[in-house]
């Protein structure tokens, strides 16, 4: 099911980038440098905030970030799609892989790297 839902919002991107003459403008090294202004956009929204204020966002700038998270979404799509990689597949591979890095009985309540603790 989420694999047709990518598919189906990779070729509606397409769409839109091939109505407006854009993929020449889209190479792989392009898109990842347009996903690292769109994370920074995001970054932005919290530079300033508490930790507490982070986490208690009014309607309208959750409404803001939740564009910038979709711009993030949208990059990391076209950039998936540009370079053929199964973005679900690979999801589905790096959370196993982060599941044995990270075993809960191991990491529980710790924010430490994998390296720190083996």
């Amino acid at each position: 099911m989420a694999e047709k839902y990518i598919d189906e919002l990779q070729h509606r991107l397409l769409m839109f980038a091939r109505d407006r003459d854009w993929e020449q403008f889209h190479a792989p090294k392009n898109i990842a440098m347009a996903l690292a202004v769109e994370a920074g956009e995001l970054m932005e929204h919290f530079q300033w905030l508490s930790e507490a204020q982070s986490e208690s966002l009014g309607e309208d700038k959750r409404r803001e970030i939740g564009y910038e998270l979709a711009d993030v979404f949208i990059f990391t799509l076209r950039l998936a799609q540009r370079l053929g990689v199964d973005l679900p597949q690979l999801v589905e591979e790096k959370i196993t892989i982060n599941e044995r890095k990270y075993p809960a009985e191991k990491v529980r309540g710790s924010a430490k790297k994998y390296t720190e603790y083996e």
